[in-house]
């Protein structure tokens, strides 16, 4: 018998109302972990659930309404556009911001496409296809996709943690593209209340630096939070890069956010016929996490064995 369940979210609404947005429910041995979401800019990831049900991270806030949880995305993406044999013009897109920032109108990121597939008990596979699209555009095909994504997810929840792995592969599609710098990319995290640091909530890296002042701009294997829920439950998260993500400086902030950005201080151009990827993982725990257990489970996880 599956011990998962993925489920499209169906709400009643009335007779003649459409949803612009769409939630695919993944569950547990009938307990929620996450819910995949496909909004008007971009698919996330919401909530995110520690094994007792707290919810680490949010959507939405209101100072950044286009902090979603985990997501992807890219502001400063550039498009090589030729408009004659041998001459180009660079087309700016924003993938990151859901309205025109700093001149540059947002393009969408849609999810054309889910397969999943249930390896063992305790691990599920999500497979997504993503076109990343550009905006309404004089003189160029409705929504231009600029790349195609490949994103698998890799879900391996347990009575002590919930393990996620995030692979994102971005591939051009006619045209060669490139990202940065910026600040602004590519994976995010918006924590939730509680275990942001303005709340109170604890944050640390594999340097035994504590609080983002002193974090970000930095490098180190890993950033681990903590912190107190909103219901009073003591809750937290811990960010570990793949090595093709590694090694870059960590974009932290005092109100909750936490980017893993291999973009934040150069230009990476992808050719056709190359691809761009970007992994990490995310252990999601109750209580308190310690730098030792957070370093041991780094270990475990360089090792491949957990």
């Amino acid at each position: 018998m599956p011990s998962f369940s993925i489920d499209d979210e169906s709400i009643p609404l009335p007779l003649g109302a459409f949803a612009k947005a769409r939630r695919v429910v993944v569950q547990w041995n009938d307990q929620w972990i996450t819910a995949l979401n496909q909004g008007p800019f971009r698919s996330y990831l919401y909530p995110v659930f520690t094994p007792a049900g707290v919810a680490v991270t949010t959507d939405g806030p209101i100072d950044h309404p286009h902090h979603q949880s985990v997501w992807i995305g890219a502001d400063h993406v550039y498009c090589k556009l030729p408009y004659a044999a041998d001459a180009f013009e660079e087309a700016t897109y924003n993938f990151y911001v859901g309205e025109t920032f700093q001149g540059r109108a947002p393009g969408r990121i849609s999810a054309v496409s889910l397969r999943s597939e249930e390896i063992g008990a305790d691990h599920l596979r999500i497979s997504q296809t993503l076109e990343w699209q550009g905006p309404e555009e004089w003189g160029a095909q409705p929504r231009r996709i600029i790349a195609i994504e490949r994103r698998v997810l890799d879900f391996r929840p347990t009575q002590d943690a919930h393990y996620l792995d995030i692979h994102s592969c971005l591939k051009p599609t006619e045209w060669d593209f490139s990202i940065g710098p910026t600040r602004h990319a590519y994976l995010g995290i918006r924590l939730a209340e509680g275990l942001r640091e303005i709340d109170g909530g604890i944050v640390t890296d594999a340097a035994g630096r504590r609080g983002s002042a002193m974090i970000n701009g930095h490098c180190s294997d890993w950033i681990a939070v903590s912190g107190t829920s909103p219901s009073g439950q003591r809750a937290g998260l811990a960010v570990f890069p793949y090595p093709s993500s590694s090694g870059y400086p960590w974009h932290v902030s005092e109100y909750g956010t936490i980017n893993v950005n291999p973009f934040a201080l150069e230009r990476r151009e992808v050719r056709r016929g190359c691809q761009l990827e970007v992994a990490a993982r995310l252990v999601l725990h109750d209580g308190d996490i310690l730098d030792p257990s957070v370093a041991e489970r780094f270990t475990c996880f360089q090792q491949n064995q957990c």
